[in-house]
C-alpha cells in the first residue's frame, strides 16, 4: 500500500472518530441534504406518477381518429360527411368489423363540467364505447343506457369525490345525472373520466351533431398504417389516426415537463443553500481539528491525503443525508394519491412513483451539494501551518 493510501487512511478514520464529538454540525449538513433530495424527489416523483398513468393508458389495438389536422381531442371536429365516409369504407383498412360487416367503433366528445368544486371530464359515446376500452372492467351497477341521464364513473374519480357513490344524483351543467355504474382500469387515467351516452350528453350541452374522435377497433397494432392510407381517401376534412397509446403519451409529456420545469429550479435553489451550509459545517470540523491537521501535516502527512480526507468526510455526511431524504421521500411520496389538470382543464388522478430513476436524480443532486460544500474547506485544511495551529491553541 503506498503512503499516500496509508496517509489517507489514517485521516480518514480520525476525520470520521471525530463525528461523534461534532454531532451537531454533522447533523445539520446532512438534513440540509436530505432536505434538497427530498424537494426534488417530490416533484421528479409528481412528472414520474404523471406520466405513468398515461402512458398506462390505452391499447394498440385500438385507434383515435381525430379531425382538423391536431393530434388531440381538444380541438378536434369530425364532421357528419367525414364519420359518413369512414363508415363506408370498404375492404380491408386495417379495421376490424363485426358479424354484419360493420365497423366497430365509437364516436366521442369530451366535454368540461364542474361538480364539488373540480373541472371534470364528462366523456359521451356510443354503446360500443365502453368495449373499447381494453383493460376496463364494471366492478359495481350497469352500463349506461341509450337516451338517459346516467353515467358511469371510474373508481379512482369516486374514491376521490363522495358526490360520485354508485345510486347517487350528481348535477353536471344544468342537469342532474345518475351514478349507475363503477369501473376499474387499473389506475390509468380512463379512470378520471366520466362516461354518458352520446347523445345525451350533445343534447344537456347543446353540442347537437359533434364528434370529437372516433375510436376504431384495430385488426392488428399494424392495421394503423392501413388505416392511414384509407382515411387519406377521404377529403371532406384532414384526418389523423393514433394508437390509442400515443393520444395519451402526447398529453403525459407536456405535464411532466412542466412538472420538472418547476421542481428543478426550486430544488437547485435550495441546493445552493445546502451547500452553503455544507462549506459552513465542514469549515467548522477543520476548525475544530486545527491542531489534529496541522501536526499531521508538520510530521509529513501530505496536501492530497490531507484533502481527500477532508473532502471524504463531506462526501460521508453528504451520503448520508442522501439516504435518508430518499427513504423519507420513498415512504412520504411513493404511491401517494395526486391530481392535476390534463387536456382541456380536466382532473387527473394518479399516484406518485418514487422510481429508481427519481432517487438517482435527487441523490446525485444531493451527493453534488455535498461535494462543492466540502470542497473549499478540504482546501483549507492543506493549508494549516503548524505554527498557526500553536497560535490557535493559545
Amino acid at each position: 500500500m503506498s503512503s499516500l493510501v496509508r496517509q489517507f487512511l489514517v485521516m480518514m478514520r480520525a476525520n470520521l472518530a471525530g463525528l461523534r464529538r461534532r454531532m451537531a454540525i454533522s447533523l445539520s449538513m446532512m438534513l440540509s441534504v436530505a432536505l434538497v433530495v427530498g424537494v426534488l424527489a417530490g416533484f421528479l416523483s409528481m412528472a414520474a406518477g404523471f406520466e405513468k398513468v398515461l402512458t398506462g393508458t390505452g391499447s394498440p389495438l385500438v385507434a383515435v381518429v381525430l379531425g382538423g389536422g391536431t393530434n388531440q381531442e381538444t380541438g378536434s371536429e369530425i364532421s357528419s360527411e367525414a364519420l359518413r365516409g369512414i363508415m363506408a369504407l370498404g375492404g380491408d383498412i386495417g379495421a376490424a368489423r363485426d358479424a354484419a360487416g360493420h365497423l366497430i367503433a365509437s364516436r366521442e366528445i369530451v366535454v368540461t363540467t364542474e361538480a364539488a368544486a373540480t373541472s371534470l371530464a364528462l366523456r359521451g359515446m356510443d354503446q360500443a364505447g365502453p368495449g373499447l376500452r381494453d383493460g376496463v372492467t364494471l366492478t359495481d351497477g350497469r352500463i349506461f343506457a341509450p337516451g338517459m341521464r346516467e353515467i358511469v364513473v371510474g373508481e379512482t374519480l369516486a374514491r376521490d369525490i363522495p358526490a360520485f357513490a354508485l345510486g347517487r344524483t350528481v348535477r353536471l351543467g344544468t342537469l342532474d345525472w345518475t351514478v349507475v355504474g363503477l369501473f376499474s382500469a387499473g389506475g390509468s387515467a380512463f379512470e378520471s373520466e366520466i362516461w354518458a351516452d352520446l347523445d345525451t350528453v350533445r343534447a344537456a350541452f347543446d353540442r347537437q351533431g359533434e364528434v370529437q374522435s372516433l375510436r376504431l377497433r384495430l385488426v392488428d397494432p399494424a392495421g394503423i398504417a392501413t388505416l392511414r392510407q384509407a382515411l387519406d381517401r377521404i377529403t371532406a376534412l384532414p384526418l389523423t389516426a393514433l394508437p390509442e397509446p400515443d393520444l395519451y403519451a402526447g398529453q403525459s409529456g407536456r405535464t411532466a415537463d412542466l412538472i420538472r420545469m418547476f421542481g428543478w429550479p426550486l430544488a437547485l435553489l435550495m441546493a445552493v443553500g445546502a451547500a452553503a451550509g455544507a462549506l459552513n459545517t465542514m469549515m467548522s470540523s477543520v476548525a475544530d481539528r486545527t491542531v489534529e491537521i496541522a501536526t499531521l501535516r508538520a510530521i509529513g502527512f501530505g496536501r492530497v491525503p490531507t484533502f481527500l480526507a477532508t473532502w471524504a468526510e463531506a462526501a460521508v455526511l453528504a451520503l448520508a443525508g442522501v439516504a435518508l431524504g430518499t427513504g423519507l421521500s420513498w415512504l412520504l411520496f411513493n404511491g401517494w394519491q395526486a391530481s392535476t389538470l390534463g387536456a382541456g382543464n380536466t382532473r387527473i388522478g394518479f399516484q406518485l412513483a418514487v422510481t429508481p430513476q427519481v432517487m438517482l436524480s435527487a441523490g446525485l443532486l444531493g451527493l453534488v451539494t455535498g461535494l462543492l460544500g466540502g470542497a473549499l474547506p478540504a482546501l483549507a485544511a492543506t493549508r494549516l501551518p503548524l505554527t498557526a495551529a500553536l497560535r490557535a491553541r493559545g
